[in-house]
């Protein structure tokens, strides 16, 4: 395993952040930490980047201690942060060249890295321009080339996409899936399920502090059921009263309950919800998704309260 974490805890003043993670990713996969804000996604980045010292625990990353060796964790990955860190008065390619330079590549070195990624990163065509002028995804694909300069083994990316429209969102994608494909290690940070579900090898959902599961996107959604019967109702006094005869998952107006998708089920279902005065504005059914793990785990564990 290129990462390593066994019985990572970290807390600021009273507060626990975070009590007892263990994580494993294997070289050349991705790993996708999900969790509402707040759960100790970003903490555990910074632990796991040597920029936090853990409380307790041990945690390993390319064979080497974050906290015992910190130089050597640190020369062996890079850190794409929530923003892009790039020079707006620079162009795309001095901004390379200016890491590459910092890498100690030396002058040539440095000016083959930058052409290489512009050329990689699909940025050949600005790289003369400053980059104030640069779309929003141009930023971040710069960012993340930029990360690439010393070729890290592993990467990590903490909500890469995020304010991105969806055409970048994709072309990001692309890049993080030509990485894997090289062999770099991505463990990333997201709070788009799409951007797990399509990237993840392995899904580590957080929540207070803890694993709350782990898996394949295939295994989570197991976990949830076969289908899902989303029913929609026109108050919120309606769908409390659903709830009460059907259980399931809440969001707003529309109620989530398990399906074995069936028609007779869902006739059942309309007729338990007639019978009892309950108006139903529509109803559909579906495999679920990773939006159906999510709430279905935070709210377990939302229930069960707070870690000590």
């Amino acid at each position: 395993m290129i990462v390593e974490v066994n019985g990572l805890r970290k807390a600021y003043g009273g507060k626990v952040v975070l009590a007892g993670i263990d994580l494993a990713v294997p070289e050349g996969s991705v790993c996708a930490l999900l969790g509402p804000n707040g759960a100790g996604k970003t903490t555990t980045v910074r632990i796991l980047t040597t920029l936090t010292r853990p409380d307790a625990g041990k945690v390993l990353v390319a064979g080497h201690d974050v906290v015992r060796e910190p130089g050597k964790v640190r020369a062996g990955i890079s850190l794409t942060g929530q923003h892009a860190a790039v020079d707006d008065q620079q162009t795309g390619r001095e901004n390379l060249v200016m890491v590459g330079r910092l890498m100690h590549l030396g002058r040539a070195g440095a000016r083959r890295q930058a052409a290489d990624l512009l050329e990689r990163f699909d940025l050949t065509d600005a790289m003369d321009r400053r980059v104030q002028t640069y779309s929003g995804g141009m930023r971040r694909r710069l960012d993340l080339a930029m990360s690439l300069i010393a070729a890290p083994r592993v990467i990590f990316l903490d909500e890469p996409t995020t304010g991105l429209d969806p055409a970048s969102r994709t072309t990001m994608w692309d890049a993080i899936k030509d990485l894997v494909r090289t062999g770099t290690t991505i463990l990333l940070t997201t709070q788009y399920l799409e951007e797990a579900d399509r990237l993840a090898d392995q899904i580590v959902l957080i929540d207070n502090g803890q694993v709350a599961a782990r898996g394949t996107a295939d295994a989570l959604k197991a976990q949830v059921g076969g289908h899902r019967l989303d029913l929609t109702f026109d108050s919120t006094g309606a769908l409390t009263q659903a709830m009460d005869l059907l259980g399931g998952l809440s969001d707003a107006t529309v109620l989530s309950v398990p399906s074995d998708g069936s028609a007779e089920h869902l006739r059942q279902v309309l007729n338990t919800l007639y019978t009892n005065g309950i108006h139903v504005v529509s109803a559909s059914s579906h495999r679920p998704t990773l939006d159906d793990v999510f709430l279905s785990i935070t709210e377990t564990t939302a229930r069960q309260g707070v870690p000590a």
